[in-house]
C-alpha cells in the first residue's frame, strides 16, 4: 500500500514538471504536450492556444483599429533568463498598450520566443496551416494586476500581442545585442541583464500596428489560464538563417540538449471566432510569406 502511494506521488511530481513534445525522453521524464491536460485542467479547455488561422473563414471587425503603443521606444535595461522552457525577458514599468477594442490599458510584463530547430519551422500559431521559424510573444496584463498569477483570474486579464520572425538574407542588426546575451544563458537559471535596449527593436522594420487578427484563448504553457486577448500581426519580424538559428543552437533546456521546437502544438478553435483588423490584408498563408521573403531582404 505505501509503496503504491509513493509510486503515486512520484508521478504526480515528475508529471508536473511540464515540457515540450522534443524534450520527453527515457532519461528525463517530463510531461510532454500531449499529457499536459491530466496534470493542468485548463490545458484541455476549449478556448486553448495557439491555433491555425484559416483565412477564408476569418471575419473583419471594424472595431479593431490600430494599437497604440506606449513607451514601446524608450530604451531600458532587462533581465533575460533561460527559465528551462524559453527564453524570457522581463520588462520594468512604462510600457502599456491601449486602443485595437481593448476595453483597458494593459501593462507590458515581459516577452520570450518559441522556435524550431535551426531555423526551421517553430512557431506555435499558423496561418492556413504555415509554420513560421519562430514566434515573439509580449506578454501585458490589465493595470490594476501585480502579477501574471493574479491577471489570469480575470477572463480578459492578458493580453498577448504575437510576432511572426521570418527568414531574411541579411541580418538584422537589432537583434545582435540580444542573440549575443544567449550566450550568457546556456543553461536553465541562467540569468543576464541586457542594456540599452526597446521593445521597438524587436518590432517588424515596417511596423503596422493595424494590420492584425484577434481571438479569445489561453496562455500556450500550463497552466494554460484561459484569460488571454490574443493580437497576432501579420507583418513578420526579419532576421537572418544565422540568427533564427542562434537560439536552438546557443540555448540549452534541463536534460542538458539543445533547446529545440518550443511550441505547443495547435488547438481547436471549437467554434471560437477568429476576427481581422479592417485593413489586414488577409492574403493566403504561401502568399504572406512569398512575398514577407522577398520584401524582408532588405530589412536591416
Amino acid at each position: 500500500m505505501w509503496i503504491f502511494l509513493f509510486l503515486s506521488f512520484l508521478e504526480i511530481v515528475s508529471g508536473a514538471d511540464w515540457c515540450y513534445q522534443s524534450q520527453v525522453s527515457c532519461n528525463y521524464s517530463c510531461t510532454g504536450p500531449v499529457e499536459w491536460g491530466r496534470i493542468f485542467p485548463q490545458c484541455g479547455g476549449r478556448s486553448q492556444s495557439p491555433v491555425n488561422i484559416v483565412s477564408r473563414k476569418v471575419l473583419p471587425d471594424q472595431r479593431l483599429t490600430p494599437l497604440h503603443l506606449v513607451g514601446y521606444q524608450h530604451a531600458f535595461h532587462g533581465n533575460l533568463s533561460n527559465n528551462g522552457h524559453t527564453v524570457q525577458l522581463d520588462l520594468p514599468g512604462g510600457m502599456q498598450i491601449k486602443g485595437g477594442n481593448l476595453l483597458q490599458t494593459y501593462k507590458a510584463l515581459q516577452l520570450h520566443f518559441h522556435w524550431g530547430k535551426d531555423g526551421g519551422p517553430g512557431s506555435e500559431h499558423t496561418i492556413d496551416g504555415e509554420q513560421f521559424p519562430m514566434e515573439m510573444h509580449i506578454v501585458h496584463i490589465k493595470e490594476q494586476y501585480t502579477s501574471l498569477s493574479q491577471a489570469v483570474r480575470d477572463p480578459a486579464g492578458v493580453a498577448v500581442l504575437g510576432f511572426f520572425l521570418q527568414e531574411s538574407n541579411s541580418a538584422n542588426k537589432k537583434f545582435d545585442p540580444f542573440i549575443k546575451a544567449l550566450t550568457r544563458i546556456r543553461h536553465p537559471s541562467n540569468k543576464t541583464r541586457v542594456q540599452g535596449i526597446s521593445l521597438q527593436m524587436f518590432l517588424p522594420a515596417q511596423s503596422d500596428m493595424s494590420q492584425y487578427f484577434r481571438y479569445h484563448g489561453s496562455l500556450t504553457t500550463p497552466d494554460c489560464a484561459q484569460a488571454v486577448v490574443w493580437t497576432l500581426f501579420e507583418s513578420a519580424v526579419a532576421l537572418s538563417r544565422q540568427q533564427l538559428a542562434a537560439f536552438s543552437q546557443l540555448v540549452f533546456s534541463r536534460e542538458g540538449r539543445p533547446m529545440v521546437n518550443t511550441f505547443r502544438p495547435g488547438q481547436p478553435l471549437n467554434g471560437r471566432r477568429v476576427s481581422r483588423s479592417g485593413s489586414a490584408s488577409l492574403r493566403p498563408a504561401h502568399v504572406i510569406v512569398t512575398s514577407t521573403l522577398l520584401v524582408l531582404r532588405h530589412f536591416a
